[in-house]
């Protein structure tokens, strides 16, 4: 586990359903199971330990990202349909509102992934690149990544890391002040790698901050200083992942065709400000 020894608990992940298109969004809820995407086939899923996946929802759009707000209420990025729904925190999925699909009165483009500060603040990420040039309303460049997509939170909320997925693999991170203003930027961490499939994309961070993101390979983990601690390898390359079960020491990842799980010893952050 290349130094992984005081954090991985398992050596081999564990497959808990099979037969999906490509798996994304993540999401522990506190009632006790897992919600995730397939992506290219626009459903929505939810899966508890030792159950079957059940479906919830299709249609979604390409829904890909997902947190909660602090009230319990499901946040999922429609990347084809360029927006952002908000979900009531009933679980029934009857209706949602449109929490965003316009910046500046300019239309959205894929959004990818979403954070839920604990002050309610959301943040996404909307590469362009993917939108065809005549359809691009906002310059995926605003913000200097060439294709910006997972988000995740130090613990205090101060640093906020961004993968970059495509040209430069890279992790960013970009320190805020106590008002959420950008302080200042630079790279946490370098993804370069010669494994021929994976991109930095979902991320998590455990308690201790460090930093968990799927990448080339697997799943690459790095220390909060952004020293690479080593790569969890699944049997599938995973998208993104999420810390779940009641202890927060399960890792559910959403990999290609497959979800999986291992067990680690030190409890990850949820991800959102959503505790019941």
């Amino acid at each position: 586990m290349n130094g992984l020894s005081q954090i991985v608990d398992q050596t081999e992940a564990e497959r808990l359903a099979t037969g999906f298109v490509f798996t994304e969004g993540p999401l522990w809820h506190p009632d006790g199971f897992y919600y995730f995407v397939d992506v290219r086939a626009s459903k929505f899923y939810r899966i508890r330990p030792g159950g079957a996946a059940e479906l919830l929802r299709e249609n979604t759009g390409e829904g890909n990202g997902t947190t909660f707000d602090p009230q319990g209420r499901l946040i999922l990025c429609e990347g084809g349909n360029r927006r952002l729904t908000r979900w009531p925190a009933d679980g029934k999925f009857a209706s949602s509102d449109v929490l965003i699909d316009r910046f500046e009165g300019k239309r959205l483009s894929r959004p990818n992934d979403v954070l839920c500060k604990s002050d309610g603040s959301v943040y996404f990420t909307n590469p362009g690149l993917r939108v065809p040039l005549a359809d691009r309303e906002l310059d995926p460049h605003v913000a200097d990544f060439e294709y910006p997509n997972g988000l995740a939170f130090s613990p205090d909320e101060r640093t906020l890391y961004v993968a970059n997925t495509r040209f430069a693999m890279y992790i960013h991170a970009i320190e805020l002040d106590g008002a959420g203003n950008v302080v200042r930027r630079r790279i946490f961490a370098d993804m370069s790698s010669d494994e021929p499939e994976g991109v930095p994309d979902g991320m998590k961070v455990d308690v201790e901050g460090r930093v968990y993101c799927t990448g080339p390979g697997g799943t690459w983990v790095f220390a909060p200083s952004g020293e690479k601690l080593g790569i969890i390898k699944t049997p599938e390359v995973p998208a993104n992942l999420c810390f779940g079960g009641p202890d927060m020491k399960t890792i559910f990842f959403t990999a290609r065709t497959s979800v999986y799980s291992l067990r680690v010893k030190v409890p990850g952050l949820p991800g959102h400000p959503y505790r019941k």
